[in-house]
């Protein structure tokens, strides 16, 4: 085989991937958000559930995709492990489309359908039409990929040597671990899928070896799954576990209608003469199969993988660690929008942050109060967990961002970094009013029933307004007023407490490092309602850029 035939087929495989990739981050775009709104409707209906699976991977190009989003929704409580079942299901039938897309024969308009997609991304302005427009560059530059691998692959059906090694995966075994290593190592069933309808359309390859190497295929693709759950919670790897049996059980069953069934035949006088759609409509019926046989069964794979993966006793905060966020770097993440995969896990960790804060406030006053050291090492110990998380999610944002392709994606990124700013400046607040009792110590400053009082009035109040922070109204607009008017309760009260001190000052009732004190701890007080505001402010801002 020449030289000129070995860079045909680079440059074709290298167009047919950029293609690939292309089209699917134009999908994604153009897409926006509505593919997480659907998932936040979804209901326990397992119909529903396959089917939203199936367009959402029709949708985005990539069942790698889809299941990486719905191991980060399991493993940030948004979605049930039941849920995540009937997606998977859905997911494997709607990566089939780009099987489906490469079998039509437009090749002659490929380069047409090139030109007028980068035009529309060169040209124009407009951020949907650029989008759109990246679809259609994408699909072309994919075909005409197809063509150059095609043209390059001919000359290999008379290289007697390499006939003879695909001949060789007509051994089940051998052809389905050759479609999984294949597949694991490009991590894109729909990348791998179509290489092989590019051997087959040269004549490389008949049907009868391709067969197994697509059902290795298969099981290739939850390799992207795997990686993304390291680091989670069981349910998350539950739900790569299901995703693997679902292929297995797949694989095992159509093996055996290939050696025992005329299915090949039957898949040959479909289609005749036309490998890459042959290959196409078996990956198809592979999938739908599959699903109907396991769908009146899923509630059993579940309880499977719950057997396999059991729990474990502990507590998942005893150490340390974030608990909701994906691993980016073990993601194939220029396939995937960022914010799909990561907002939800990073809204989990900030409110696991935030809940932390107001426990922390709530416990400052009584430290204050009773001069407790067991409940102020307890309050210290949390704040250092506060700041861990803070630099923790700080950082994933900070790596999520760079992979995020969409003005609304990234607003929201930035929004979350604001609010976990302004949730560990909380805590600091807590740990300064904490600190006071030991000057109160110290000093033996002591103070009127009247300034108890009113401490204790502070308390009152913001553990209200935190309760009002942690359980966000579907009416946004209305929550939000809530929480400024607390804002401005607490703004009112911090004034009104300052001149009762000076009136104090003034009857003798109060002393000069008691009212200095007294002074500081209104100062922080009006500063966590202050930064309560602004946490409710951004969440107002997120939920607006997602509707």
């Amino acid at each position: 085989m020449s030289t000129n035939y070995i860079m045909g087929l680079l440059g074709g495989l290298a167009l047919f991937l950029y293609g690939m990739q292309m089209m699917s981050s134009g999908l994604e775009s153009a897409a926006g958000n509505k593919m997480k709104v659907i998932l936040e409707k979804l209901t326990a209906n397992r119909f529903v559930g396959v089917l939203v699976g199936a367009l959402i991977t029709a949708i985005i190009q990539s069942s790698s995709a889809t299941t990486v989003m719905v191991v980060g929704f399991v493993n940030s409580g948004m979605m049930t492990l039941n849920q995540a079942v009937w997606i998977i299901m859905g997911a494997n039938i709607g990566t089939t489309i780009t099987g489906q897309l490469i079998a039509l024969d437009v090749g002659e308009l490929a380069p047409l359908m090139a030109f007028a997609g980068v035009a529309a991304v060169v040209f124009l302005k407009n951020e949907k039409i650029r989008h759109v427009g990246e679809i259609f560059a994408g699909l072309g530059i994919l075909f005409i990929g197809m063509d150059m691998m095609g043209s390059a692959m001919k000359p290999l059906a008379e290289v007697e040597g390499f006939v003879n090694l695909l001949t060789k995966f007509e051994n089940p075994i051998l052809g389905i671990l050759a479609g999984t290593v294949f597949t694991a190592l490009i991590q894109s069933s729909s990348a791998s899928v179509g290489i092989l309808q590019a051997l087959a359309g040269s004549g490389v390859i008949g049907l009868k070896s391709a067969a197994f190497v697509l059902f290795g295929q298969n099981i290739g693709t939850c390799v992207t799954a795997l990686l993304a759950s390291v680091g989670t919670n069981k349910n998350a790897k539950r739900t790569t576990l299901i995703h693997v049996m679902f292929n297995v059980v797949g694989t095992c069953i159509f093996t055996f209608l290939c050696l025992m069934t005329p299915i090949i035949s039957l898949m040959e006088n479909l289609t005749p003469g036309n490998a890459p759609a042959q290959i196409a409509n078996l990956h198809t019926i592979f999938n739908i199969v599959t699903t109907l046989l396991l769908l009146p069964v899923g509630g059993y794979l579940t309880k499977l993988a719950t057997i396999i993966l059991k729990d474990k006793g502990g507590s998942d905060e005893e150490a340390l660690r974030v608990l909701y966020l994906l691993d980016i770097k073990r993601i194939n993440t220029e396939k995937l929008s960022a914010s799909m995969v990561c907002t939800e896990g990073i809204k989990q960790e900030t409110m696991r942050m935030l809940d932390m804060a107001k426990e922390n406030v709530h416990q400052a006053f009584s430290v204050f109060a009773k001069r407790d050291e067991k409940m102020y090492q307890e309050l210290e110990a949390r704040e250092g967990y506060v700041d861990f998380l803070n630099k923790e999610i700080s950082k994933y944002i900070t790596s999520a961002v760079s992979h995020e392709n969409t003005k609304v994606g990234s607003k929201i990124f930035n929004c979350l970094y604001t609010i976990t700013s302004n949730i560990e400046r909380i805590s600091d607040h807590a740990i300064n009013i904490a600190e006071y009792s030991n000057m109160i110590t110290e000093k033996k400053i002591v103070f009127s029933k009247f300034a108890q009082t009113e401490i204790m009035e502070m308390q009152r109040v913001c553990d209200q307004m935190f309760g009002i922070l942690l359980n966000k109204q579907e009416d946004v607009i209305k929550w939000h007023e809530h929480i400024a008017a607390m804002e401005q309760k607490i703004d009112d009260l911090t004034e009104q407490y300052r001149n009762n001190m000076y009136e104090r000052i003034q009857r003798g009732v109060c002393s000069d490092e008691g009212s200095i004190l007294f002074s500081e701890m209104l100062t922080d007080f009006e500063r966590i309602g202050d930064h309560a505001l602004n946490i409710s402010g951004e969440m107002l801002k997120i939920a607006m850029a997602e509707k």
